[in-house]
């Protein structure tokens, strides 16, 4: 169809949103509280346009085009209703700018600066910032858009209908399981992880640890976004030479604990496969999935592979073994994580994850929480020389790189599971089937001549379908893969605001570019992998005790009110 804005002529897609029509057209419309992934609530009002024929404003963002219609998005009623508009919101929000996720890349700030508007919140008795797990709510700052009610995928979250503001359940059927989503999707940073910021720096200034830092492996395709550079751009050498710069020690890449998951993983798989083990058989990485299945789905708790997620395994591997090897006292080793995910700063503080009392993980920084750290050390790391990760966890295989990508895990174990029962390689391009970021993926692989039927799920509500399908028929699926967050850890809630999907793809094929290009793309060849196995995993003993944990039921996540909002970052 045909619609004209601002008197020139727009070809718009049927049922498109006159938003979605003018950013097709490269025409720019004021907008908060949209995000391209979600429907329209047209909350904020910022996205107000004139409309021939009809009297008053309507809202771009939640008005469809149809033939023939005639736009108006510039005007001096238009702008300074915007304002107005404005105004409400920050008379609700506000403004703490120095402590916030969005790191001064604000949509709001820019909108302030742009109609002159006028801050007016200030904190009053009523409203409340409370923390459930590691994931911090600001009442403070809510502007009500419900774009974090749209992405709880267990319905943890609502608005309150008298206050406009976004509540936590209080039904005890219902928890938070940390996924980040709502942190992904508000659009004024009313939500947060919780912080170790601070307190690392803490340590670096006392200078009694030994540094030691990890990168999980979708951060190399995403941190380059908190500097200018577009999603999907690699920075493995830069994020090295960064962390570096910060003061660590040592930098090892967690995609080479990926490659000891692998490992792990495939014969637990293939095991259960082949000797009638508890099927399917289900991932454990996510560790936003097992919270999902310990307190919502117990009862396929026993379904979950006993193998540790890479940032525990390689946190292990280096306190229990490497310390020895380096003559570092493992009580002396400072073990810090940067993860796309909130929910592994979490995983990092599970009890069950002790080895001989002390935590594999010391503490685990966002994607978000090492940019601003950078930031505030004058530290850009798209100017930085590469430099390449420490021996003997610095090279990784390709397929301990896709992990950080939907279907990764799965195609890193089949590539090894596949080697172990058949004494071949798997054919390149085999489990291609699985890649991409679509919410569910299917296929059936030949390991001799038994079929193995393989379900990867991105997403929290697609895996509560695929596990009710399982209720009804357990035997449909072998293995299954699930990711909490949509697309993977690429799109986890600890990445780059914004995150979309266009953003989600990128950093997936920035992924597989890497994994093309390596030599070394399965598990099972890494001779860092072999020498660890011969020379420390001799015995059974420490093996299970180094590098696979257990799983329970779980109850409902302990809500704290908060009093210092700067207990966060």
């Amino acid at each position: 169809m045909r619609i004209t804005i601002d008197g020139s002529v727009v070809d718009a897609k049927e049922g498109v949103s006159i938003l979605e029509a003018a950013r097709e057209a490269g025409i720019a419309i004021p907008t908060l509280c949209n995000h391209p992934d979600l429907p329209s609530s047209g909350t904020c009002g910022m996205c107000v346009v004139s409309v021939a024929g009809r009297e008053g404003s309507v809202r771009a963002c939640a008005t469809p085009c149809e033939e023939g219609m005639e736009i108006s998005t510039i005007s001096e009623s238009l702008t300074a209703e915007r304002k107005r508009n404005l105004e409400k919101l920050l008379g609700r929000h506000v403004l703490e700018c120095d402590d916030c996720v969005f790191l001064q890349k604000c949509r709001l700030l820019e909108l302030v600066r742009e109609f002159g508007a006028k801050p007016g919140a200030k904190r009053t008795a009523e409203e409340v910032v409370s923390r459930a797990g590691v994931v911090v709510f600001d009442q403070t700052k809510c502007i009500g858009c419900g774009n974090c009610v749209r992405v709880c995928p267990t319905g943890y979250l609502s608005v309150d209908p008298a206050t406009g503001k976004v509540t936590l359940s209080n039904d005890p059927e219902v928890d938070c399981i940390n996924c980040g989503q709502c942190i992904l999707h508000c659009p004024v940073g009313a939500i947060e992880g919780a912080g170790e910021f601070e307190e690392l720096e803490r340590v670096f200034s006392e200078g009694k640890k030994v540094m030691v830092a990890q990168f999980a492996p979708s951060i190399r395709t995403s941190i380059g976004e908190e500097f200018g550079m577009e999603p999907g751009t690699v920075t493995t050498g830069q994020l090295v030479a960064a962390l570096r710069k910060l003061g660590f020690a040592y930098v090892f890449d967690t995609a080479a604990g990926a490659d000891f998951t692998t490992m792990e993983e495939a014969a637990e798989v293939a095991e259960r496969v082949l000797s009638g083990g508890p099927l399917p058989a289900m991932t454990s990485c996510c560790p936003a999935w097992v919270r999902f299945v310990e307190f919502f789905h117990p009862e396929f708790v026993p379904n979950l592979c006993s193998s540790r997620s890479p940032q525990i395994m390689l946190g292990g591997i280096v306190k229990e073994y490497w310390s020895k090897v380096a003559g570092v006292d493992p009580g002396d080793i400072e073990m810090v994580s940067i993860m796309p995910c909130v929910a592994k700063k979490g995983e990092a503080a599970r009890e069950e994850m002790r080895i001989d009392g002390r935590l594999p993980v010391d503490r685990v920084l966002t994607t978000r929480e090492l940019a601003r750290l950078l930031k505030k050390r004058g530290i850009d790391l798209s100017a930085l020389p590469p430099e390449e990760a420490d021996d003997p966890f610095g090279s990784p295989s390709g397929a301990g790189v896709i992990y950080g990508s939907s279907g990764g895990v799965f195609e890193s174990a089949f590539r090894t599971a596949y080697y172990l029962l058949t004494k071949e390689e798997l054919p390149d391009g085999a489990m291609k089937a699985v890649r991409g970021i679509d919410g569910r993926k299917e296929m059936e692989i030949a390991i001799g001549d038994r079929a193995v039927r393989i379900c990867v799920v991105s997403g929290v509500r697609n895996a509560d379908v695929v596990l009710g399908e399982l209720r009804e028929n357990p035997g449909k699926y072998d293995a299954v893969e699930v990711m909490a967050c949509p697309g993977g850890c690429i799109g986890g809630g600890g990445q780059p605001i914004p995150t979309t999907r266009d953003a989600v793809r990128k950093r997936s094929e920035g992924l597989y570019s890497i994994d093309r290009s390596k030599t070394l793309r399965v598990a099972h060849r890494n001779a860092a992998v072999h020498r660890v196995y011969s020379e420390f995993f001799r015995d059974e003993a420490t093996r299970k005790k180094v590098l696979h944990t257990r799983y329970a039921k779980r109850d409902r996540t302990e809500v704290k009110p908060l009093t210092d909002s700067k207990q966060y970052d």
